[in-house]
């Protein structure tokens, strides 16, 4: 068994990367989860079983919280939580892209410990634990240089920009892309690739809590899109959107949000 919970985590997400990789994505089982809670597919639920019985029987005191198993309200009284996320970007695995990621996270009394986020089909091994920095495939990485925010490269989704989000209806003038993984995109401004990254909508935890972890440890800042710090393992496993970045910048995005606007996909 490995002496320590970021070993735990690396060892499960190669092994669950070796398990994913026995699907090929466009034939690969797939179907809508109810509500339009999205899709999943028969590798998420692969994936999902041996992490659930793996880190569950390596650390029985642990609560558990997974975006492919039931909800486990005794996670809520557990010190110690592992936030998993089999496939985030189970869209783009379905249609055979190579962005997708395993994202593993612990949580401690609310906070992320020890995070790891792997994409396998591209070789990208981002790890973080707790006072001891972020490294992707074992090198240590910061968040980017700080620059003024209409100057920036900054991962979002398009509708974020849409003007009713922000003060006087004007959006910044940064650059844009998007990823498909929330994780990716948390981990690549965490690796300096990207300046910051946004996203206005509910987000679920197990999207964010790995990445979150990553992008502190880099150096970074994250908030909810209200201002307010990400504490995890909450009842509703939602989280108010998510801004991030170098602290600098993610101020600057904060303050050109607007106050009030109605809470929808962005």
């Amino acid at each position: 068994m490995p002496a320590n919970d970021l070993d735990l985590l690396l060892a499960a997400a190669l092994r669950a990367g070796e398990i994913a990789g026995q699907f090929t994505g466009t034939e690969t089982q797939r179907w809508d989860k109810p509500e339009g809670a999205g899709p999943v597919t028969e590798a998420d639920l692969a994936v999902n079983r041996y992490l659930e019985d793996h880190l569950r029987v390596a650390r029985p005191d642990y609560g558990w919280l997974s975006e492919e198993s039931e909800n486990d309200p005794d996670r809520l009284s557990r010190d110690k939580v592992f936030i998993i996320d089999p496939i985030d970007g189970t869209r783009s695995f379905a249609d055979g892209s190579r962005t997708w990621a395993h994202s593993l996270a612990i949580v401690a009394q609310g906070r992320p410990v020890c995070a790891v986020i792997y994409l396998p089909q591209r070789d990208l091994l981002f790890a973080a634990a707790a006072g001891k920095g972020a490294s992707c495939n074992r090198n240590r990485i910061r968040v980017a240089p700080e620059i003024p925010v209409d100057q920036a490269h900054v991962l979002c989704a398009k509708p974020t920009l849409e003007a009713r989000h922000w003060a006087g209806g004007q959006p910044p003038d940064f650059q844009r892309s998007h990823r498909p993984s929330l994780a990716y995109r948390m981990a690549r401004v965490a690796d300096g690739s990207y300046h910051a990254m946004l996203t206005l909508r509910p987000t679920w935890e197990w999207d964010i809590a790995a990445g979150t972890l990553l992008l502190q440890e880099a150096g970074g800042q994250v908030t909810d899109r209200a201002g307010a710090p990400l504490v995890f393992n909450q009842a509703s496993a939602l989280q108010d959107g998510v801004i991030a970045g170098g602290a600098a910048i993610q101020r600057q995005i904060l303050s050109r949000l607007a106050t009030r606007v109605e809470r929808d996909p962005a």
